[in-house]
């Protein structure tokens, strides 16, 4: 099915391809690196992220990109914000080339994922968004996955690992356990870290959400420079990922998401029972591999702070060079090797 933000994006990768002639520069080496030096314009992304399928849940419609063999371990990964499925476009192959099935949604208010209903709240609160990824797997018949993801995708996969321990086989989690509550979010924290966390109190009045609305795509360019200070990514592989933001729910998602976390919106009351199991911080049994870069510009804890929250078999990794937040794009061999020895342990 044609879809303006694809076409946008085939019309980028267009100029990729025709404008540096990397095929002949060797791709495939480019394609292995790490490092958060590597110009993320200097790789072409596999088929299946331009060529998009689609499923219908109770609630969306989800475009999402698939590679792998059909009957190979299911490996899903779930991405955060301000970022969309192209943050695992070099990890994919990767993991493929293992045998991997790899499945990768673009979350609600992102790509060419629609809530289906005018009706439906545009809801970003962080229960919503897991079972979001419940319906997904449901609808694919998919009993169990490995999972993968960081930012609001770190949180959606710990929190699958902690309600439905059923689904997930294996987990990696950036930044560790991020699973929060509205009554957390009460509590001050200190100057320093209050400073972090500006675009949450920016979105929470309605200037912000002019703001976000009016200006989203340089918004969110800045929120990549500050969360991967050392990440030399450029023009053209940022609006690969901008695209996304152009979904007609994008701003009212996202705002929701901020306000929701310090008790300024309500969530749907079907959520309500999730949220007071989450509300416990429950303990993660699933075999974990948790991972942050050395030069995470984003609010994060400290791992130590959340090693006791993984009670299974359970590692954690530095992962140095300059990376930053985005830690599966900028690093796609470190995130690739956690997933596959996450499923070995």
């Amino acid at each position: 099915m044609s879809d303006p933000i694809n076409t946008r994006r085939r019309r980028l990768l267009g100029t990729i391809v025709a404008g540096i002639g990397l095929l002949e520069l060797g791709l495939s080496g480019l394609a292995k690196a790490q490092h958060a030096s590597t110009p993320r314009s200097m790789f072409t992304p596999p088929a299946s992220f331009t060529n998009l399928r689609y499923v219908e849940t109770s609630t969306l419609r989800i475009g999402y990109a698939e590679a792998g063999p059909r009957n190979g371990p299911v490996v899903i990964l779930v991405h955060g914000w301000p970022y969309d499925i192209y943050s695992f476009a070099e990890v994919t192959p990767m993991l493929t080339s293992a045998g991997y099935r790899v499945l990768v949604p673009y979350l609600r208010g992102y790509g060419p994922t629609r809530i289906l209903s005018s009706d439906t709240p545009r809801n970003g609160q962080q229960a919503a968004i897991a079972h979001d990824i419940i319906e997904f797997m449901d609808a694919l018949k998919i009993d169990k996955a490995i999972l993968g993801g960081f930012d609001w995708g770190a949180r959606t996969v710990n929190i699958i690992a902690a309600l439905w321990p059923e689904r997930c086989k294996a987990m990696v989690s950036v930044s560790g356990y991020l699973i929060g509550n509205q009554k957390a979010g009460e509590t001050p924290l200190p100057p320093k870290a209050e400073l972090q966390w500006w675009y949450q109190f920016y979105f929470a009045t309605e200037r912000g959400r002019a703001g976000y609305e009016a200006n989203r795509h340089d918004f969110n360019k800045l929120i990549w420079r500050l969360a991967s200070p050392q990440w030399q990514f450029d023009d053209t592989a940022y609006e690969l990922s901008a695209a996304s933001f152009d979904n007609p729910d994008h701003v009212a998602i996202v705002i929701h998401n901020y306000r929701w976390r310090l008790g300024l919106a309500q969530g749907e009351p079907q959520f309500d029972a999730l949220e007071a199991r989450l509300a416990t911080a429950p303990t993660i049994a699933v075999p974990t591999i948790t991972m942050e870069g050395d030069a995470n510009g984003a609010p994060h804890p400290e791992p130590s702070a959340y090693a006791k929250k993984f009670t299974g078999k359970y590692e954690h990794r530095n992962i140095g060079g300059g990376v930053g937040h985005n830690l599966p794009q900028e690093a796609p061999r470190a995130f690739a090797d956690a997933v596959i020895e996450a499923d070995r342990m």
